[in-house]
């Protein structure tokens, strides 16, 4: 299948239009015209190369929503015309203890990246969903509700399943105490499950400045970590705490706010923290974790669940032809929102 999406070709480049072909179908296998597909942080720092040496040329994009165009003849779930959704995995080996019980991305043997990895029988490798086709095999190709908008839906597909695992995870519950470092694209999505799912929810960043934007995605208000009173008389305070900051700094900061037995998790930095102090860890038993994505079965649950709820990440628009203006945005700040790129703007 010829087809063409945005590229990077090294580290320091623009993307730019790239033809390349999508696999034949294999027996098992969903072909997909995408329609919209969100900007993740971790697009730009993958085509930076922030986290390694990449295979360029590399198409990003692993938010991706569109409708079935074909299927092979081994294929069940889907027929053409359906509402799918893929996110940021498309293979794992589906037989290791961690695949059957329903989280292939801990799969013992490497899940399968939706871009920037070896196919695992030809090794070709993976193009993501800034493109107009993609071609996944059926066990990964997810239900778009149908009272879902589409158009708002691409973002769950990372935003929302990396910060609804944890809660899910950590038993998250109606009156459950539950802090939120950060309201960029992983933060407000957090803060807006967590309140779907009943919990108290308080954001915790810098400074009060955003704090009617917080009070809108559910959050009862904003506890600013540079007023130490205000930290100090929220000692003890939480059950669970998402940190979504997508940067290097101190976790140890935020460990008294937990209560016994709480933890912090882990979901935005990928790469080193401050070093930590182990002292109100020891004290009050609490515990430092980290969260990947979820798996298929969990990222099919928050789709629907935000279906249920009415719950959406608030979204940019943007044409295919804006995506370096939005690296750009990106990079100077973790935004309030979402970047989705509309691919009706991507000519064949």
């Amino acid at each position: 299948m010829k087809t063409v999406g945005y590229a990077a070709h090294s580290a320091d480049s623009a993307l730019t239009p790239y033809h390349f072909e999508r696999r034949d179908l294999r027996q098992n296998d969903v072909a997909i015209e995408i329609l919209y597909c969100g900007v993740c942080h971790s697009d730009l720092h993958t085509v930076n190369g922030d986290w390694g040496p990449q295979p360029y040329p590399l198409v990003p994009g692993h938010e991706i929503v569109g409708v079935v165009r074909s299927v092979g003849p081994d294929v069940t779930k889907y027929k053409a015309g359906d509402r799918v959704a893929v996110g940021c995995m498309v293979d794992s080996c589906q037989h290791c203890d961690q695949c059957e019980h329903g989280e292939e991305q801990y799969c013992r043997h490497g899940m399968t990246p939706t871009y920037g990895s070896p196919d695992r029988i030809t090794g070709e490798i993976t193009q993501g969903g800034y493109s107009k086709h993609i071609v996944v095999r059926e066990e990964f190709v997810l239900r778009i509700p149908e009272n879902m908008d589409i158009a708002k839906a691409a973002p769950i597909l990372c935003a929302g399943i990396t910060t609804f695992s944890p809660l899910r995870t950590w038993n998250v519950t109606k009156g459950s105490r539950v802090g939120v470092i950060g309201l960029g694209g992983l933060g407000h999505m957090a803060v807006k499950l967590a309140h779907a799912m009943g919990a108290e929810v308080t954001a915790i960043s810098r400074s009060k400045a955003k704090e009617k934007e917080a009070m809108e995605l559910g959050a009862k208000g904003i506890l600013a970590s540079s007023d130490s009173a205000a930290m100090e008389a929220a000692t003890a305070s939480f059950d669970l705490i998402i940190d979504t900051a997508p940067v290097k700094h101190d976790v140890s900061i935020y460990a008294p706010l937990l209560d016994i037995d709480g933890t912090l998790v882990v979901v935005g930095q990928v790469g080193p923290l401050e070093e930590v102090m182990t002292v109100p860890l020891v004290f009050g038993r609490r515990r430092i974790a980290g969260s990947l994505i979820g798996g298929i079965a969990e990222t099919q649950e928050v789709l629907d669940f935000c279906a249920e709820h009415d719950v959406y990440p608030e979204c940019e628009m943007i044409n295919i032809d804006q995506i370096n203006d939005a690296f750009s945005r990106l990079a100077k700040g973790d935004l309030a929102h979402r970047f989705v790129i509309d691919m009706a703007s991507l000519s064949a």
